[in-house]
């Protein structure tokens, strides 16, 4: 069984981003299964106007239906970073993170929770996701052949009650998909995948938009990490994807060596609620 993080430059115009999808997806491995993520934003990632325009009911749409597509077609669970889906009788938005099995059954989603509604020292200076976007309100917790899959998207990292809800759930693999800013990204987006893998002894599948935007710079740096923190692949710059086994025995031996999940003692599961 193989993770996969793609890496793209994506921009406003879903057809020029749909080609780029497709071009780096011909280049998946020939082994299956495979878990593949795409970026947050790889739909579209630009204006208002073009978020709106790209935006669909969840579950319809030609956009949707070209993912459930793609899985089936390729074999693949396909996770889409996040696409933006419609509110019944809202003007706002969800950032929704969308998960198909190899059949192209869509078996999940995930309306993102923390809005990035914060001002930063680069090109752009203000963010104000929530302009566009509403937040979600529920943890999505997915079986799959890879194991349980905690979904999460971006901005959301910095919250470790998140992860830890998630772990508490089942969670084996946290999946991270991600626009970060150039400033953010290079001063904690490492450091917090590794936290949140460390602390919850999860893989860590991340992807990451890479390059500029118009005023946006995004960092790249998808990686995949494993359960003991290390590093197992990382793609710093530029379009691409990387691969990396899951060992679910290693997995398993790092939680029973150190059953941390059983030792904290804030959490629910010790105090049996």
């Amino acid at each position: 069984m193989e993770l996969v993080a793609i890496q793209i430059n994506a921009g406003s115009d879903w057809e020029a981003n749909r080609s780029r999808l497709a071009s780096l997806l011909q280049q998946l491995p020939a082994q299956r299964p495979l878990l593949v993520l795409l970026p947050e934003n790889s739909v579209v990632f630009g204006s208002k106007k073009a978020i709106q325009q790209a935006a669909e009911p969840l579950g319809e749409g030609p956009i949707q239906a070209q993912f459930s597509q793609w899985a089936k077609e390729l074999g693949i669970w396909l996770v889409v970073g996040s696409t933006p889906t419609r509110i019944k009788g809202s003007e706002r938005l969800h950032a929704t993170s969308l998960v198909y099995n190899e059949q192209g059954e869509l078996v999940g989603h995930y309306h993102k929770l923390h809005l990035f509604d914060v001002d930063v020292a680069d090109n752009q200076g203000r963010y104000r996701e929530s302009d566009s976007f509403a937040p979600g309100d529920d943890l999505c917790v997915i079986d799959s052949p890879f194991g349980r899959l905690g979904l999460s998207i971006c901005y959301d990292l910095r919250f470790p009650e998140l992860y830890r809800a998630l772990r508490a759930k089942g969670a084996d693999i946290l999946l991270v998909p991600a626009a970060f800013t150039r400033v953010t990204g290079q001063a904690h987006w490492l450091p917090l995948l590794q936290a949140r893998a460390i602390e919850n002894q999860c893989y860590v599948l991340a992807a990451g938009l890479y390059g500029e935007q118009g005023e946006r710079q995004t960092w790249g740096h998808s990686v995949i990490i494993s359960p003991w923190g290390e590093v197992e692949r990382c793609l710093p710059k530029g379009e691409g994807l990387i691969v990396a086994p899951i060992d679910t025995e290693r997995l398993a031996l790092i939680r029973r060596q150190m059953p941390v999940a059983q030792h904290a003692r804030l959490s629910a599961v010790w105090r049996n609620e």
